[in-house]
Parts: structure tokens; C-alpha cells; sequence
């Protein structure tokens, strides 16, 4: 084989050189880098994979303690929402009785006053004064017997029958409260009706009454009486109420 020229021997030590050498010291630093990549690799493995058992005893206690405080915290925070819960139940059925009570109070309040329409068992009471003799005293003496009967709304005509009711004028011509009246007066009447019946028929009552003035009565008992006759009421010009206990406490 003929001898290389000096070229040639330069490039083949060039690429000698550059090859990468297997030495001690090489594999001595590759053995270090893997040993090192896998205690890395389990050291990252263990510290996501570490929890309560790398803690010691007083350090697991303190956090149980912790627990336990933060479990008492939220069983008084639930004991005191549902303490809240029942009072707010408890006030919404207060409330709810309370109002309900109130609209029974205004209600019997406005058929007393003769403020709201009424309905209920009662009698009609029919008088035909023919002869035009029944008077406003007698009248009168009708719708105090009614009342005495237990009568609770009374409509005589149009015109609503309260405590401030009165009858006047000439027989004939008898008005009450100013209103006109003519014959047959008609009286509709809430109450219990044999009462009211048994009350009108008494011996000396008011069919033995219209009877002696030449009036014939008829009464209708009857479970659904309805009186829709209102009476508007006036504000007081002297009378005031009586302040209450409650509010004349804190007065000097």
C-alpha cells in the first residue's frame, strides 16, 4: 500500500480526536448521572406521594386539635342557623296567625259598625202597613226586640241599621236615618232564626204590636241571609280614645 500523503494523515488524527473516548473517568460520570436522575426521580416520587405519616406525633396531634376545633366551630355555626331557621319559621306562623287574627277582628268590627256586607242564617221580616198607622216608635221597638233576639246585621230597606240608626216622620211617611221608607217594610235579619222567629211571635211582642195598629207581619226563616246595605261612618268631633297603659308608661 503506498504511503499516505501528510494530508491525509492530518484529517484521520483530526476525526481520532474527535472521536469520544471510553475511559475510567467517562463511565465513572455516566454512572454518577444516572444514579443521580434516579434519586431525583424517587425523591419527587416520595414527596408527592409523603403526607400525614412523615409527620411526627405532636405534629399529627396539633392538627387533630385543629380538626376537632374547626368540627365544634361548624356544629355550633348549624346549631345556630337552625336555631335561626325555627325562629324564622316560628315568626312567620306568629305573624301569619296574628294578621289572620286581625282580619277576624276587622271583620266582625265592620259588620257590627255596618261597614262590610254580611251573609249568613237569619230571617226576613215582612210588615204591610195597609192602613198607614204603623209608627217610627214602633218601628223603633222592632229593632230593639231583634237586637235583644241575638240579631247581629239588620237591613231595613236600603238602609243599613246600626247603633246611630233612627226612625222619624208621620205613619205614612217614616224615614230612617232620612232615608224614605214605604210599605212593605222589609226587614233582612242575621242571626239564629228560630230565635228571631220565637222572639217576634212572643204574646205583647212585635206581631202582637203591628197586629193593634192594623199592620200584618210575615216571617222567613231562612239558613243564607245576605245584607249588602252599608253605612258610612263619621269621625268623631268630641270623643277621643283613652291612650293605653303601654304608651302613657314612659310619660313624665
Amino acid at each position: 500500500m503506498p504511503p499516505e500523503s501528510p494530508p491525509s494523515r492530518s484529517w484521520h488524527r483530526l476525526v481520532l480526536a474527535g472521536r469520544p473516548r471510553f475511559t475510567k473517568a467517562n463511565a465513572l460520570a455516566t454512572v454518577l448521572a444516572v444514579l443521580l436522575g434516579v434519586a431525583i426521580a424517587v425523591t419527587v416520587r416520595q414527596t408527592s406521594l409523603q403526607g400525614l405519616e412523615t409527620l411526627r406525633a405532636d405534629e399529627l396531634a396539633r392538627i387533630l386539635d385543629t380538626v376537632d376545633q374547626d368540627g365544634q366551630r361548624l356544629d355550633i355555626e348549624a346549631q345556630r342557623l337552625r336555631t335561626s331557621r325555627d325562629l324564622l319559621t316560628s315568626s312567620t306562623t306568629s305573624n301569619s296567625e296574628a294578621q289572620r287574627a286581625a282580619q277576624e277582628r276587622l271583620d266582625a268590627l265592620g259588620i257590627l259598625t255596618g261597614t262590610a256586607a254580611a251573609t249568613g242564617p237569619g230571617i226576613t221580616l215582612r210588615i204591610e202597613d195597609a192602613a198607614g198607622k204603623v209608627t217610627a216608635p214602633a218601628l223603633l221597638d222592632a229593632i230593639s226586640e231583634l237586637r235583644d233576639a241575638g240579631a247581629e246585621a239588620i237591613q231595613i230597606g236600603d238602609v243599613r241599621v246600626v247603633a246611630s240608626t233612627w226612625f222619624a216622620g208621620d205613619p205614612g211617611r217614616l224615614t230612617v236615618s232620612g232615608t224614605p221608607l214605604s210599605t212593605p217594610y222589609v226587614l233582612r235579619v242575621i242571626g239564629d232564626p228560630h230565635t228571631l222567629a220565637t222572639a217576634l211571635a212572643i204574646p205583647g211582642g212585635v206581631t202582637s204590636q203591628m197586629r193593634g195598629l192594623g199592620a200584618t207581619t210575615a216571617v222567613e226563616e231562612s239558613d243564607g241571609i245576605t245584607i249588602t246595605a252599608l253605612h258610612t261612618l263619621s269621625p268623631p268631633q268630641y270623643a277621643q280614645p283613652v291612650p293605653t297603659t303601654s304608651s302613657t308608661q314612659g310619660a313624665p
